[in-house]
């Protein structure tokens, strides 16, 4: 299959697995289990950053002066982005508004939440078309790094878009809109894809850069998001440990 459509695959499957991923979890089963994806979603992220990502751009060439300088404006320069809310939206607000969904608060009206829906779509969007550009980037460095770089998407994306379901829900809309404008959004890494993939076709030497771009934000959203969750989660410990260890094994295999 020629790259290009390896790359447009993966980007759609991995916005439209995450999507309905998510919305099982929110429509289907206990919101009480979410946290275990989470775990699952960690051990996945820094695995695929750290054993993959950055060994893949300091094997292509890279010095670690080179690359650790990258590494470290890609963070600073997605938390900016979260505090512009251009990339992602603050998790508290999700799990408050997953709290007042599960009480049923959200959508009887009496608290409503006002989380800007319009703009927790626009910053997803954003966010996904970003994954589709680093998703481009792994494969044309090496398909099996595309494959990993797209495991690790769907992984963090199912918790996201469970905590989007939650506050697009408890603002008052209905499961199919909520689950409509959820795809638009996902559709986003297609178009970044290819945006990815006409733009490094031919400059291959910012490859290694985008690479650690890509570690860079698995990175953030790791240790910024899905491990301070992870804090203050008592119940089920080793039920928590055993999925990280698990989100591993799976970037390892």
């Amino acid at each position: 299959m020629p790259l290009i459509l390896q790359i447009i695959s993966m980007c759609l499957l991995g916005g439209l697995l995450s999507l309905f991923a998510a919305a099982f979890v929110m429509f289907g089963i206990s919101k009480r289990w979410l946290p275990y994806a989470v775990s699952f979603s960690t051990g996945v992220l820094l695995a695929t950053s750290m054993l993959h990502l950055l060994p893949e751009a300091l094997g292509s060439g890279l010095t670690p002066d080179e690359a650790f300088p990258v590494l470290l404006v890609g963070i600073l320069g997605f938390f900016a982005l979260e505090k512009l809310a251009l990339w992602r939206h603050a998790h508290n607000h999700r799990a408050q508004a997953a709290s007042d969904l599960d009480s049923g608060q959200g959508l009887s009206g009496h608290h409503p939440i006002d989380s800007g829906p319009v703009s927790i779509l626009i910053g997803d969007g954003f966010h996904n078309f970003t994954d589709g550009i680093l998703i481009a980037a792994a494969f044309l460095t090496d398909p099996a790094l595309g494959w990993a770089t797209t495991i690790a998407v769907i992984a963090h994306e199912i918790p996201q878009e469970a905590g989007d379901f939650a506050i697009l829900l408890a603002a008052g809309w209905g499961h199919r809109r909520a689950l409509f404008w959820n795809a638009v959004s996902s559709l986003a890494s297609v178009f970044g894809g290819l945006a990815g993939y006409v733009a490094l076709e031919h400059t291959q030497d910012w490859i290694p850069y985008i690479v650690i771009v890509a570690a860079a934000s698995f990175l953030y959203i790791a240790i910024a998001d899905l491990l301070p969750r992870l804090k203050s989660e008592w119940r089920g410990v080793g039920w928590h440990g055993l999925l990280l260890a698990a989100g591993i094994a799976i970037s390892l295999l």
